[in-house]
Protein backbone atom coordinates (compact mmCIF):
# COMPACT_ATOMS: atom_id res chain seq x y z
CA UNK A 1 0.00 0.00 0.00
CA UNK A 2 1.17 3.55 -0.74
CA UNK A 3 -0.11 7.02 0.06
CA UNK A 4 -0.67 9.00 3.25
CA UNK A 5 1.11 7.81 6.42
CA UNK A 6 1.11 10.38 9.25
CA UNK A 7 4.18 10.09 11.49
CA UNK A 8 4.08 11.67 14.96
CA UNK A 9 7.24 13.04 16.57
CA UNK A 10 8.10 13.50 20.25
CA UNK A 11 5.16 14.85 22.28
CA UNK A 12 2.85 14.69 19.25
CA UNK A 13 2.80 10.87 19.56
CA UNK A 14 0.04 11.46 22.13
CA UNK A 15 -2.28 12.50 19.28
CA UNK A 16 -1.99 9.14 17.50
CA UNK A 17 -5.07 7.91 19.34
CA UNK A 18 -7.14 10.57 17.57
CA UNK A 19 -5.71 9.57 14.18
CA UNK A 20 -6.42 5.87 14.75
CA UNK A 21 -10.10 6.65 15.26
CA UNK A 22 -10.42 8.97 12.26
CA UNK A 23 -11.86 7.99 8.90
CA UNK A 24 -9.77 6.97 5.90
CA UNK A 25 -10.03 7.27 2.12
CA UNK A 26 -8.49 4.83 -0.36
CA UNK A 27 -8.16 4.37 -4.09
CA UNK A 28 -8.19 0.67 -4.92
CA UNK A 29 -7.65 -1.57 -7.92
CA UNK A 30 -9.85 -4.65 -7.57
CA UNK A 31 -9.16 -7.68 -9.78
CA UNK A 32 -12.22 -9.73 -10.74
CA UNK A 33 -11.78 -13.48 -11.15
CA UNK A 34 -14.42 -13.65 -13.86
CA UNK A 35 -16.35 -11.46 -16.25
CA UNK A 36 -18.93 -8.94 -15.03
CA UNK A 37 -20.58 -5.96 -16.68
CA UNK A 38 -19.68 -2.44 -15.64
CA UNK A 39 -23.29 -1.73 -14.70
CA UNK A 40 -23.40 -4.76 -12.40
CA UNK A 41 -20.12 -3.78 -10.74
CA UNK A 42 -21.44 -0.26 -10.13
CA UNK A 43 -24.62 -1.66 -8.57
CA UNK A 44 -22.80 -4.05 -6.26
CA UNK A 45 -20.32 -1.42 -5.07
CA UNK A 46 -23.23 0.84 -4.09
CA UNK A 47 -24.71 -2.01 -2.05
CA UNK A 48 -21.69 -1.80 0.27
CA UNK A 49 -22.26 1.82 1.26
CA UNK A 50 -23.47 2.39 4.82
CA UNK A 51 -23.17 -0.07 7.70
CA UNK A 52 -21.51 -3.36 6.73
CA UNK A 53 -20.45 -6.49 8.60
CA UNK A 54 -16.82 -7.51 8.35
CA UNK A 55 -14.70 -10.28 9.77
CA UNK A 56 -10.98 -9.33 9.59
CA UNK A 57 -8.98 -11.45 7.11
CA UNK A 58 -6.75 -14.31 8.23
CA UNK A 59 -3.61 -12.18 8.02
CA UNK A 60 -4.68 -9.36 10.34
CA UNK A 61 -3.35 -7.84 13.55
CA UNK A 62 -6.71 -8.06 15.36
CA UNK A 63 -8.99 -10.89 16.47
CA UNK A 64 -11.20 -12.28 13.73
CA UNK A 65 -14.48 -11.26 15.30
CA UNK A 66 -17.48 -10.18 13.25
CA UNK A 67 -17.91 -6.43 13.58
CA UNK A 68 -19.69 -3.52 11.93
CA UNK A 69 -17.97 -0.73 10.04
CA UNK A 70 -19.36 2.25 8.12
CA UNK A 71 -18.53 2.85 4.47
CA UNK A 72 -19.31 6.50 3.84
CA UNK A 73 -19.08 6.34 0.06
CA UNK A 74 -17.78 4.21 -2.82
CA UNK A 75 -17.14 6.01 -6.10
CA UNK A 76 -16.67 3.85 -9.19
CA UNK A 77 -13.88 5.43 -11.27
CA UNK A 78 -13.23 3.14 -14.24
CA UNK A 79 -13.07 -0.44 -15.40
CA UNK A 80 -10.74 -2.09 -17.88
CA UNK A 81 -11.29 -5.78 -18.51
CA UNK A 82 -11.39 -7.38 -15.08
CA UNK A 83 -9.64 -4.48 -13.33
CA UNK A 84 -11.94 -2.14 -11.40
CA UNK A 85 -10.74 1.20 -10.04
CA UNK A 86 -12.77 2.78 -7.25
CA UNK A 87 -12.46 5.26 -4.38
CA UNK A 88 -13.81 4.46 -0.92
CA UNK A 89 -14.22 6.56 2.22
CA UNK A 90 -14.67 4.48 5.35
CA UNK A 91 -14.51 4.22 9.10
CA UNK A 92 -11.20 3.38 10.72
CA UNK A 93 -10.62 -0.36 10.91
CA UNK A 94 -12.31 -1.20 7.60
CA UNK A 95 -10.35 -3.81 5.62
CA UNK A 96 -10.41 -2.95 1.92
CA UNK A 97 -9.02 -6.34 0.87
CA UNK A 98 -11.96 -7.97 2.69
CA UNK A 99 -14.31 -5.49 1.02
CA UNK A 100 -12.98 -6.57 -2.39
CA UNK A 101 -13.44 -10.23 -1.46
CA UNK A 102 -17.04 -9.61 -0.37
CA UNK A 103 -17.82 -7.64 -3.54
CA UNK A 104 -16.51 -10.58 -5.58
CA UNK A 105 -18.76 -12.95 -3.63
CA UNK A 106 -21.85 -10.87 -4.40
CA UNK A 107 -20.84 -10.58 -8.06
CA UNK A 108 -20.49 -14.36 -8.14
CA UNK A 109 -17.12 -14.35 -9.86
CA UNK A 110 -14.76 -13.69 -6.97
CA UNK A 111 -12.32 -10.79 -6.60
CA UNK A 112 -9.23 -9.65 -4.72
CA UNK A 113 -7.47 -6.38 -3.96
CA UNK A 114 -4.61 -5.83 -6.39
CA UNK A 115 -3.38 -2.33 -5.50
CA UNK A 116 -4.25 0.14 -2.74
CA UNK A 117 -3.37 3.78 -2.10
CA UNK A 118 -4.48 5.73 0.98
CA UNK A 119 -5.42 9.25 -0.08
CA UNK A 120 -6.71 10.51 3.28
CA UNK A 121 -6.05 9.72 6.92
CA UNK A 122 -8.23 11.86 9.13
CA UNK A 123 -7.40 15.51 8.38
CA UNK A 124 -4.34 14.65 6.28
CA UNK A 125 -5.06 14.74 2.54
CA UNK A 126 -2.78 13.57 -0.24
CA UNK A 127 -3.13 16.74 -2.33
CA UNK A 128 -2.17 19.02 0.59
CA UNK A 129 -0.02 17.16 3.12
CA UNK A 130 1.87 14.40 1.32
CA UNK A 131 5.65 14.66 1.02
CA UNK A 132 7.99 11.92 -0.14
CA UNK A 133 11.04 10.69 1.79
CA UNK A 134 13.23 12.32 -0.88
CA UNK A 135 11.56 15.67 -0.17
CA UNK A 136 12.00 15.16 3.59
CA UNK A 137 15.75 14.58 3.08
CA UNK A 138 16.04 17.59 0.76
CA UNK A 139 14.22 20.06 3.03
CA UNK A 140 16.05 18.75 6.10
CA UNK A 141 19.41 19.45 4.45
CA UNK A 142 18.21 22.91 3.39
CA UNK A 143 17.28 23.63 7.01
CA UNK A 144 20.68 22.44 8.25
CA UNK A 145 22.43 24.64 5.71
CA UNK A 146 20.39 27.81 6.22
CA UNK A 147 18.78 27.46 9.66
CA UNK A 148 15.51 28.60 8.07
CA UNK A 149 12.68 26.72 9.79
CA UNK A 150 10.33 27.27 6.86
CA UNK A 151 12.05 24.36 5.11
CA UNK A 152 11.23 21.74 7.76
CA UNK A 153 7.79 23.22 8.33
CA UNK A 154 6.92 21.93 4.87
CA UNK A 155 6.66 18.44 6.37
CA UNK A 156 6.60 18.94 10.16
CA UNK A 157 3.18 20.31 11.12
CA UNK A 158 1.82 21.46 14.50
CA UNK A 159 0.21 18.66 16.51
CA UNK A 160 -3.08 20.59 16.38
CA UNK A 161 -3.36 19.52 12.72
CA UNK A 162 -4.05 15.95 13.87
CA UNK A 163 -7.02 17.19 15.93
CA UNK A 164 -8.78 19.13 13.17
CA UNK A 165 -11.71 16.73 12.80
CA UNK A 166 -12.39 16.26 16.53
CA UNK A 167 -15.11 18.27 18.31
CA UNK A 168 -13.43 21.05 20.27
CA UNK A 169 -13.84 22.69 23.66
CA UNK A 170 -11.99 25.97 24.33
CA UNK A 171 -11.04 26.72 27.93
CA UNK A 172 -9.95 29.69 30.03
CA UNK A 173 -6.25 30.32 30.63
CA UNK A 174 -6.88 29.80 34.34
CA UNK A 175 -8.09 26.22 33.70
CA UNK A 176 -5.23 25.11 31.45
CA UNK A 177 -2.68 24.06 34.06
CA UNK A 178 -5.28 22.11 36.05
CA UNK A 179 -6.14 20.06 32.95
CA UNK A 180 -2.41 19.59 32.30
CA UNK A 181 -2.21 17.96 35.73
CA UNK A 182 -4.99 15.53 34.75
CA UNK A 183 -7.97 17.30 36.28
CA UNK A 184 -11.35 16.78 34.66
CA UNK A 185 -12.84 19.83 32.95
CA UNK A 186 -15.70 21.64 34.70
CA UNK A 187 -18.22 24.07 33.26
CA UNK A 188 -16.71 27.29 34.72
CA UNK A 189 -13.50 26.63 32.78
CA UNK A 190 -15.25 26.44 29.40
CA UNK A 191 -15.35 29.52 27.18
CA UNK A 192 -16.61 28.05 23.88
CA UNK A 193 -17.35 24.71 22.25
CA UNK A 194 -18.51 23.20 18.97
CA UNK A 195 -22.03 21.90 18.39
CA UNK A 196 -20.65 18.44 17.57
CA UNK A 197 -19.65 17.75 21.21
CA UNK A 198 -21.49 14.58 22.30
CA UNK A 199 -21.43 12.33 25.39
CA UNK A 200 -18.79 9.55 25.44
CA UNK A 201 -17.07 10.95 22.34
CA UNK A 202 -13.46 12.10 22.28
CA UNK A 203 -13.01 15.88 22.18
CA UNK A 204 -9.97 18.13 21.83
CA UNK A 205 -9.47 20.60 24.66
CA UNK A 206 -7.78 23.78 23.40
CA UNK A 207 -6.65 27.14 24.76
CA UNK A 208 -8.16 30.37 23.51
CA UNK A 209 -5.14 30.61 21.18
CA UNK A 210 -5.97 27.20 19.67
CA UNK A 211 -3.14 25.34 21.43
CA UNK A 212 -3.78 21.66 22.19
CA UNK A 213 -4.15 21.00 25.92
CA UNK A 214 -5.61 17.49 26.13
CA UNK A 215 -7.82 14.81 24.68
CA UNK A 216 -10.89 14.16 26.81
CA UNK A 217 -14.12 12.17 26.84
CA UNK A 218 -17.17 14.41 26.79
CA UNK A 219 -19.67 13.71 29.56
CA UNK A 220 -22.45 15.93 28.22
CA UNK A 221 -23.82 17.09 24.88
CA UNK A 222 -23.31 20.55 23.42
CA UNK A 223 -26.90 21.50 24.25
CA UNK A 224 -26.44 20.41 27.86
CA UNK A 225 -23.13 22.22 28.13
CA UNK A 226 -24.76 25.44 26.97
CA UNK A 227 -27.05 25.32 30.01
CA UNK A 228 -24.41 24.41 32.62
CA UNK A 229 -22.74 26.77 35.07
CA UNK A 230 -21.14 24.08 37.24
CA UNK A 231 -20.31 20.36 37.17
CA UNK A 232 -18.03 18.12 35.12
CA UNK A 233 -18.25 18.37 31.33
CA UNK A 234 -15.32 16.20 30.17
CA UNK A 235 -12.93 13.66 31.65
CA UNK A 236 -9.27 14.15 30.68
CA UNK A 237 -7.64 10.97 29.37
CA UNK A 238 -4.56 12.22 27.45
CA UNK A 239 -2.65 15.38 28.36
CA UNK A 240 -0.90 16.99 25.37
CA UNK A 241 0.56 20.19 26.82
CA UNK A 242 3.49 20.28 29.23
CA UNK A 243 2.74 21.36 32.79
CA UNK A 244 3.69 24.91 33.68
CA UNK A 245 3.23 26.42 30.22
CA UNK A 246 0.31 28.39 31.68
CA UNK A 247 0.46 29.72 35.27
CA UNK A 248 -1.16 27.71 38.04
CA UNK A 249 -4.52 29.16 39.08
CA UNK A 250 -6.12 26.24 40.90
CA UNK A 251 -6.26 24.37 44.20
CA UNK A 252 -6.64 20.65 44.74
CA UNK A 253 -10.27 19.52 44.50
CA UNK A 254 -12.02 16.25 43.87
CA UNK A 255 -11.49 14.87 40.35
CA UNK A 256 -13.80 12.63 38.40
Amino acid sequence: MTGILPVALENATKTVQALLLSGKEYVCVMKLHGDASEQRVREVLKEFEGKIYQRPPLRASVKRRLRTRTVYYIDFLEMEGRNVLFKVGCEAGTYIRKLCYDVGEVLGCGAHMQELRRTRAGPFVEEEDLVTLHEVAYYFEKWRETGDESHIRRFILPMEKALELLPKIYIRDSAVDAVCHGASLTAPGVVAFEDSVAPNHTVAVLTLKGEAVALAKALVSASQLAEMDHGFVAKTHRVLMERGVYPKAWTKTQTL
